[in-house]
């Protein structure tokens, strides 16, 4: 039955999506009202949607309908790859020009929907029109709506571009779409934002057929989207190579895709040691200050005297404080190459450290064994005698 479900979508989809909706036109003027002072930032338009509606339902289309009518599609800049800047700074760009390309139009609406308190989530994928596969990147968006996940695209529910020309005409076949409809046209990298039991592989959205899916196991796609929720954004970019390696059938926007990804994960990585590496020079700084004061003290012959408590607390600060910072260098993960000789020339010196440490520490120990006149003779001897 799966196999017959499957084809069944993919010959229907067209007709589908060509059907429009219309029981939006109230909530359509009305935020084609909104005043333009209020359309600055993400915060206000989405404090003049709360204000307007109060379902879910009635919002995210308030937010669909803003954003796929007020950002113009950026021909020129249709093929660019260059998306260095953050996601503030996309929002603050498409809103200020009004013109942005799909993950411009995706950011917008995602911050919106964030701000009206859905749950949303932006989804790089490709996609199909009339038979042929796109291997470009595109962007899009998922939003769950009384429990359940639909697809907005709305950059393709904008309009469309005609002879390197951008022709504003708003599409509902992209708004509140099914997740087994949109899959026709729109394959995300991370299967997992299919929102489908049954994902559907790359091979299989190329060749538009389903291939044998009774040897396909069954995805819970809600647990794994909870799951994903709970994870640091490295860990996330982590389980989503993971998925898409799994998933196999490589191509030119899935390898780029892939790439980027595992530069990203790099990058956060040794960002990560780097900061984790400054910590534990920190700390070793503060040890080796320890360790040189009660060395210039006992040059001084412990002068002038402190109690055997306050020497021996002494000489613990100094110990705690080495012992910290190796704690914190053995932590640190990954290391790569370009930091790795920066680490272990730390580990190197942080052994002789602490073996010079360590050595004090018996030294004290030995004295506060002593009686008042064996301690003052200690001075005189050769060191050696008492390491």
């Amino acid at each position: 039955m799966k196999n017959v479900f499957f084809l069944f979508v993919l010959l229907t989809t067209c007709s589908v999506f060509g059907q429009a909706r219309n029981e939006y036109t109230a909530i359509d003027h009305m935020m084609a009202s909104i005043p333009a002072k209020d359309t600055q930032t993400t915060s206000a338009i989405a404090n003049y949607i709360n204000t307007h509606f109060s379902s879910d339902n009635d919002k995210i289309r308030a937010v669909f309908f803003w954003t796929a009518s007020n950002i113009s599609y950026d021909v020129p800049n249709m093929n660019s790859r260059e998306q260095k800047e953050t996601s503030e700074e996309k929002i603050n760009e498409a809103l200020q020009t009004r013109k942005g390309v799909c993950i411009h139009y995706a950011e917008v609406f995602h911050d919106l929907a964030q701000k009206v308190g859905i749950e949303s989530a932006i989804i790089g994928g490709y996609t199909k029109q009339q038979g042929g596969v796109n291997y470009v990147s595109h962007a899009w968006c998922g939003a769950k709506i009384n429990n359940k996940w639909y697809v907005f695209d709305p950059t393709w529910g904008s309009g469309f571009v005609n002879k390197k020309t951008y022709i504003r005409k708003i599409n509902n076949a992209f708004f509140k779409a099914e997740p087994w409809k949109i899959i026709a046209t729109h394959l995300p990298f991370d299967y997992m934002w299919q929102f489908l039991t049954y994902p559907v592989s790359p091979k299989e959205f190329v060749s538009g057929k389903p291939e044998n899916t009774t040897a396909k196991t069954a995805f819970d796609y809600e647990s794994a989207i909870t799951n994903y929720q709970t994870l640091s954004e490295t860990e996330q970019s982590v389980a989503t190579v993971a998925r898409i390696e799994q998933a196999g059938g490589k191509n030119s926007a899935i390898s780029e895709y892939l790439d980027v990804k595992k530069s990203q994960i790099n990058y956060t990585r040794q960002s990560k040691v780097i900061a984790d590496f400054n910590e534990v020079v920190k700390a070793y700084n503060e040890g080796v200050y320890e360790l040189n004061n009660f060395i210039q003290y006992r040059n001084r012959q412990f002068k002038p005297h402190v109690s055997d408590e306050a020497l021996k607390n002494m000489m613990a600060v100094t110990m705690t404080k080495l012992l910290y910072s190796q704690k914190l260098l053995n932590s640190i993960g990954f290391v790569d190459r370009t930091n790795m000789e920066t680490v272990n020339s730390m580990r190197k010196s942080m052994t002789e450290t602490m073996r010079e440490a360590n050595q004090q520490e018996v030294f004290v120990t030995k004295y506060l064994s002593k009686s008042k006149l064996v301690r003052k003779s200690m001075f005189y001897k050769l060191r050696t005698e008492y390491l």
